[in-house]
């Protein structure tokens, strides 16, 4: 399969302005030294990439003066900085660099947004913009596979998800091992490595957790009792797995009706392969018992993805009543409500009759095999 042009790519490169900073964030291995020495390689003007995980690039930037920054950027248009993470205090060097070298434009990623997020973020004010490069969409897969393709290889992205390497690899047991090798050695890395964590077994096991309760309503007290640990510490791991984009969090849809439930949360999965890599099951659709939980995974996903992508700005949000009618997934943009069903099967329940009265301007639709490529 030839290179994927990420989505990402023009609307970062346009903004990439003389005194700016883009920050590109996203879990590991989804591809942001690619797109980075992409952008590199089509920019005008003349470049240097840095790699945060480089002593070299360290000790160029230890020296923090403008005179240092100016002395080892002189002629330089664009800075481009992978694994930014890795540099300690990141976010006031980018500051002093785009303050005080005339004309500098920098790009730069990192695979946490512990560091880039937190300590880039408050610094760069005014002078950044942040992009979240997500595993591959299934529009960017479609500028190498037909529509049919994309039906055949359906089976595989629910199971195996749409991490670039992934995706580029032809056999199912190299797909496994893949995965299986990210689950093992990077996913918990920045976690571990930044926020000091001893004890991996437990983040490793509420992971599995949430894994196991992917689509339904999740009590941090009630995976306290299991695990062991108090609810605030589930509550900081999850914040901790949410901010290096493993899973991330919908919570309730309401306009504060009585019978709304509120206050509850679901966690998905950024990528499928990822969440079926953490429970360790790669079987055929056939002899599962999780497909609607991978169906409604998938969809949501890619959903989040072509908003974060097209830069559409929706919030996303579930919603149910203390009755149990619900709705998988509630889209809501300045204009317009969207409520989504997701159905793997023929189904097609119709709009549930309290959400129809509460919202009678809402777009409501079934998404199943035979209609899910209009909606992704």
């Amino acid at each position: 399969m030839e290179t994927i042009k990420r989505m990402l790519q023009d609307r970062i490169s346009g903004r990439i302005a003389p005194g700016k900073a883009v920050l590109i964030f996203g879990a590991r291995r989804v591809g942001k030294t690619v797109l980075l020495r992409r952008l590199i390689k089509e920019y005008p003007g003349k470049t240097m990439l840095l790699n945060g995980e480089d002593y070299d690039t360290l000790a160029l930037l230890e020296n923090r003066t403008a005179a240092n920054y100016r002395h080892l950027l002189e002629g330089i248009d664009l800075l481009a900085i992978d694994e930014a993470q890795g540099i300690p205090d990141i976010g006031n060097i980018l500051k002093l660099i785009v303050d005080e070298v005339e004309g500098i434009r920098v790009v730069a990623s990192g695979s946490s947004s512990f560091d880039l997020l937190n300590k880039a973020g408050e610094p760069l004010v005014g002078r950044s913009t942040q992009f979240l490069l997500t595993p591959f969409s299934k529009k960017e897969i479609a500028q190498n596979e037909t529509m049919l393709e994309t039906r055949q290889n359906l089976e595989s992205r629910l199971i195996y998800g749409s991490y670039p390497e992934v995706v580029m690899l032809e056999s199912f047991e190299r797909k496994t091992d893949y995965l299986r090798d990210i689950v093992g050695a990077y996913l918990l890395k920045d976690i571990l490595a930044i926020d000091g964590l001893k004890n991996s077994a437990k983040m490793k096991n509420l992971l599995r957790l949430i894994a196991f309760q992917m689509g339904h309503e999740v009590s941090c007290d009630e995976l306290g009792r299991q695990l062991g640990m108090s609810k605030t510490t589930v509550e900081k791991y999850l914040d901790l797995l949410s901010k290096v984009f493993v899973v991330y969090r919908l919570g309730a849809y309401s306009r504060n009706l009585r019978k709304e439930v509120t206050k509850a949360g679901k966690w998905y999965f950024y990528d499928n392969g990822i969440r079926n890599a953490v429970i360790g099951n790669f079987n055929p659709l056939a002899v599962r018992q999780d497909v609607g939980a991978l169906w409604e995974n998938y969809l949501i996903g890619e959903r989040l993805k072509a908003n974060v992508n097209e830069g559409l700005n929706k919030k996303f949000y579930f919603w149910r009543t203390y009755n149990n009618q619900e709705i998988d997934l509630i889209e809501e943009s300045p204009d317009a409500l969207t409520a989504l069903e997701f159905k793997w099967g023929g189904k097609n329940p119709a709009v549930p009759n309290i959400f129809a009265e509460a919202y009678p301007n809402a777009v409501y639709h079934v998404v199943n095999r035979e209609n899910y490529q209009d909606f992704i």
